[in-house]
């Protein structure tokens, strides 16, 4: 009876393989040899520094482990799914963090994407976990594709150092969104292509509502409503595309902080050498439903504008890469700034918007198609102590301010390998 019970088992999964048009198993693993020097200073001129050799992951390609497949429906139709892990193969751990309608993360398997989708001649619907239309630009018109400490400023910016009243937060809708719809145009459009994309927050409602919890970020964080256009064809690849990221919410208090981003990037291959170029502007826009007293005087849209030029240069096997990028932050509040009011003086005395610059340039060296050896080195110069969050390093740390010490400059270095399967 037993082996009866096991032989129609198997008789079942094999039933729902050939079912499978293609079943994918893919994945990459980069092992990266990694070094960081943060230097701060402090009003007397003495330097101090944090500084960390490690071997980690990721510095040429994310690792991770995934699966694809297709079924055929016939007459043009096709159904897909994609689970894919990260991976840290430095350590052997998998999975990551996952942001949730709170704000706050938890741990994921499928945490890179996970989606199943029908597409036809119409184009594409895909719901699930997966990438937000505005984090394409940034990481497709990088010469380093947003890995590794070559890495550009903007995705420092609009990623990990989002201004909001209070200083910086951490915008978990940067890179991908969970519980999306997004819709994709087809291939066959003459070279314009594009998408766009609903994520729900998925919070509980309440009637009436005073009965509402009092937890922050519980009622609107977690949406994100956004799209990007563009049009390759031959050497040429330009795109745009906008975002809307609620990021933050009060609900007794009326506020709803939404950070909106645009940005426009292109490249051009000349054969010789592909240019890359980018522009960003990211607005972290606080709503009030009830006026706000305190907040009267206050800026409320503190952001952050960043642009990029790179270039890649084939040398045989082999591939240079070289970027500078910029970002410049706007209406912060100074250090220490209490209120509204004392954040106002910041434009009342003329202190300078803060502002940070990037150089960057590597090497790989292909010794397979799935194979290659890499190195990259990078500097960065903070020309204001409160963009803390610009060191090259996984933490950004830099000797703490409440030491009189403030940020000044980075050095980096990656040195790795990379096989992809």
């Amino acid at each position: 009876m037993k082996k009866s019970l096991v032989a129609l088992a198997a008789l079942a999964v094999a039933g729902v393989a050939s079912a499978q048009s293609s079943v994918t198993l893919f994945g990459v693993v980069d092992a990266t040899f990694n070094g960081y020097s943060n230097k701060s200073e402090n009003v007397f001129g003495q330097t101090a520094k944090i500084t960390k050799n490690q071997l980690t992951n990721s510095g040429y390609n994310s690792s991770r482990l995934g699966f694809r497949g297709t079924e055929d429906l016939g007459g043009g139709l096709a159904a897909s799914f994609w689970l894919e892990a990260g991976i840290a193969n430095d350590d052997g751990t998998t999975g990551g963090n996952v942001s949730n309608v709170t704000g706050t993360t938890t741990t994921g398997l499928f945490n890179r994407r996970s989606t199943v989708s029908l597409s036809g001649a119409f184009g594409e619907v895909r719901l699930g976990r997966d990438y937000v239309p505005t984090f394409w630009n940034d990481t497709v018109f990088d010469p380093f594709g947003t890995n590794g400490v070559g890495s550009n400023l903007i995705n420092t910016a609009n990623g990990g150092s989002i201004p909001n009243a209070t200083g910086f937060t951490t915008n978990q809708l940067y890179v991908r969104a969970s519980n999306s719809v997004g819709y994709f145009l087809p291939p066959n459009l003459g070279g314009f292509y594009g998408q766009v994309m609903y994520a729900f927050n998925e919070a509980t409602k309440y009637d009436p509502g005073i009965l509402t919890p009092n937890v922050a970020n519980s009622q609107r964080t977690g949406r994100y409503v956004g799209g990007r256009f563009g049009y390759a064809n031959g050497p040429l690849d330009v795109a745009a595309a906008y975002g809307e990221a609620t990021i933050g919410d009060d609900f007794f208090a009326g506020s709803t902080s939404t950070l909106k981003t645009w940005n426009l990037g292109a490249s051009y291959d000349f054969g010789v050498v592909k240019l890359f170029g980018e522009y960003s502007q990211a607005k972290n826009k606080v709503d009030y439903s009830v006026p706000n007293v305190t907040d009267i005087f206050a800026f409320t849209e503190p952001g952050a504008k960043g642009w990029l030029l790179g270039a890649t240069v084939p040398v045989g096997p082999g591939l240079i890469r070289a970027s500078y990028s910029a970002v410049k932050y706007s209406d912060l509040r100074i250090p220490g700034a209490t209120n509204a009011i004392s954040q106002n003086l910041t434009q009342v005395f003329g202190l300078q918007d803060p502002k940070a610059d990037k150089w960057a340039i590597g090497y790989v060296h292909n010794l397979s198609k799935r194979t290659a050896l890499y190195t990259t080195v990078a500097y960065v110069n903070n020309k204001d102590n409160r963009l803390t969050g610009n060191g090259l390093s996984t933490t950004g740390s830099y000797v703490s301010t409440t030491t009189g010490y403030v940020p000044k400059t980075s050095t980096a270095y990656d040195i790795g390998i990379r096989h992809a399967f």
